[in-house]
């Protein structure tokens, strides 16, 4: 072998291991749950194997699950911690993909729009997200913060105190009460760009660099009201019915935050799994989750750098 071909076969070798190499992901979880939840952790580790790529859920301060969402109507507080927390790890320095279950989703999108001076996200796989709000709070479950958080359930949803103080009232969205949503509603009219005084093109900016949007629905969803919020979908203004496709909403027609600009560019992809909230199969987080956490390059460099045994280890 001359030495022209080995130093050939060795660079081969070198960019296959660079273009193969697989960026970390991040898992952001909804409300009432932590990262040392048994289902958390099952659910983070099964992604991390199907996947082969280092995966980290990130914790949020037990009171920023289901109370105390939001700081000064921009919920910059809870969502500084998640800035923080990407900022500090090595890992992530060169881009990160983002899995969001649920609340978690809304998180990771104030991540993704309103904070300055974190590391790139390139994919965001959002499963069960009230992307537009809910018509209904999600329930809790037991213990003393649910107590307390169904107790603030029963006080007017719009109040400052509610706001401040339980979590889901920040994205909760009565069709039938529009006036009061947007004057006091604290987190989501923000984050989906819905003041019209308001609007902030860096948000649109921010939230159409992601290379890839995948919006994952449950068809037997009950928690979210409607389901179809989990794609951008809702109640128009004034009524409960009809459910509108994303495409038909304000949000989409106007383009506040970009998801009209991500899906004509083929960057959005609506998926319909079966299941109850969150209630996904391997089958499917293998199908629908975990193509866009792996890295799908070596093929090319095969194609560019053909060899006699180039075809070792190929993958359809």
């Amino acid at each position: 072998m001359g030495s022209s071909s080995f130093f050939a076969i060795l660079l081969s070798f070198f960019i296959i291991f660079q273009l193969s190499y697989s960026i970390p992901f991040i898992v952001l979880h909804g409300i009432g749950d932590q990262c040392s939840n048994k289902g958390v952790k099952q659910f983070t580790e099964l992604l991390r194997n199907f996947s082969n790529s280092e995966g980290y859920c990130i914790s949020w301060r037990r009171n920023m699950g289901f109370l105390v969402y939001s700081n000064e109507g921009t919920g910059r507080n809870c969502l500084q911690q998640g800035v923080e927390a990407v900022k500090e790890m090595e890992e992530l320095r060169g881009g990160y993909n983002i899995v969001g279950l649920s609340q978690g989703n809304l998180i990771g999108r104030g991540v993704v729009e309103f904070c300055d001076g974190g590391p790139p996200v390139k994919n965001f796989v959002s499963l069960a997200g009230p992307h537009a709000g809910t018509a209904s709070v999600p329930l809790c479950g037991s213990g003393i913060f649910c107590i307390i958080a169904d107790n603030l359930i029963k006080s007017p949803i719009y109040s400052d105190y509610v706001q401040t103080h339980l979590a889901p009232s920040g994205y909760l969205k009565l069709p039938n009460d529009i006036r009061k949503y947007l004057e006091k509603c604290r987190f989501l009219p923000k984050l989906n760009n819905e003041l019209p005084d308001e609007r902030n093109s860096t948000y649109k900016e921010r939230f159409t660099s992601l290379e890839n949007l995948v919006l994952i629905k449950f068809e037997q969803d009950t928690v979210l009201i409607p389901k179809e919020t989990s794609w951008f979908g809702y109640y128009p203004d004034g009524a409960f019915q009809p459910i509108l496709p994303p495409q038909q909403t304000k949000l989409y027609t106007e383009d506040w935050i970009g998801l009209k600009t991500l899906d004509e560019a083929g960057r959005v992809k609506y998926i319909s799994v079966g299941g109850n909230h969150l209630g996904i199969s391997h089958n499917d987080m293998k199908r629908y989750v975990v193509p866009y956490l792996e890295e799908k390059a070596s093929a090319e460099v095969i194609t560019r750098y053909p060899s006699s045994s180039s075809s070792h280890g190929m993958h359809t």
